[in-house]
């Protein structure tokens, strides 16, 4: 966990979420009034965001008492309970909904990825997320997506150089958009990994004749051009499928040899788990 990211994500959370106070809790709930509750799991799949929430509880009131009965990555199941919380009530149901609401989605994003990786289980391919993800809230998402056992993707436009499609077209084709990279490069002194994307067998050797890569991307690939793909590069770069991939096909889609398939799907369209924080 990146402390100072997941600071100001919570501080900013919070603030949006309290304004002036949770007038709710502070009308009809009593000072000093003590309580407990417990994070009661009413779904199947896989927890995710335990972490995450001890943070949340430790800032809105670092007096709450927080006992963990299952870790992140935890298979759960309904009516496990995920962790017991204590101290002032009021500071309780004020972290609620922020638990709650990050919890819920890092879980269904979780989950979803473990599902795919059980489906490559005995390949030599990984799952990889995109930048598809809700603004503000990429860092707990593709935190989900380490917890289900995936592998994070570059996490925005400065950490790593992908040359997709619209940037061949604009710099005139796949020899220009390498060859201006890699001047780039060297002029800012950037330490960046290249990946290039292409779109067919035609832009592949384009790329394979120009060199000064890192990872190729084959997007949209059909399963015979993909195989076809990997078997000429011949391991000589790190390979990528994305587009058009399906859980009913990603096993076979892996069975080419592939290094990654990225899966937008984890975190732009997945089902949140139901989960409850309950008084006892």
């Amino acid at each position: 966990m990146d402390k100072s990211i997941v600071d100001q994500f919570i501080i900013s959370s919070l603030n949006e979420d309290v304004g002036d106070g949770d007038h709710t809790s502070l009308a009809t709930i009593s000072a000093g009034t003590k309580g407990k509750a417990k994070l009661l799991v009413k779904d199947e799949g896989i927890l995710a965001g335990v972490e995450l929430a001890i943070e949340i509880f430790h800032i809105v009131d670092p007096a709450l008492k927080i006992n963990i009965l299952l870790n992140d990555g935890a298979k759960i199941k309904p009516n496990d309970i995920a962790f017991m919380v204590e101290g002032d009530a009021r500071s309780i149901l004020k972290a609620e909904r922020l638990v709650l609401n990050c919890m819920q989605r890092m879980s269904g994003i979780a989950t979803k990825t473990r599902h795919i990786v059980d489906l490559l289980k005995d390949t030599n391919t990984k799952v990889l997320d995109t930048r598809k993800t809700t603004p503000g809230l990429r860092y707990i998402e593709k935190w989900a997506v380490r917890i289900g056992g995936g592998v994070n993707h570059r996490f925005g436009l400065y950490d790593m150089i992908l040359i997709k499609d619209n940037h061949v077209d604009y710099s005139g084709g796949i020899r220009e958009a390498i060859e201006k990279t890699q001047e780039y490069i060297k002029r800012l002194n950037k330490k960046l990994a290249i990946e290039i994307e292409v779109r067919n067998l035609e832009e592949l050797d384009q790329v394979l004749q120009t060199g000064g890569i890192n990872r190729i991307m084959l997007d949209n690939f059909n399963l015979n051009d993909l195989c076809q793909a990997v078997n000429i590069i011949e391991g000589r770069y790190i390979t990528e499928a994305s587009g058009g991939i399906t859980i009913d096909n990603i096993r076979e889609y892996a069975a080419c040899g592939v290094d990654y398939i990225s899966v937008g799907a984890l975190t732009h369209s997945v089902r949140s788990l139901d989960l409850s924080l309950k008084a006892v």
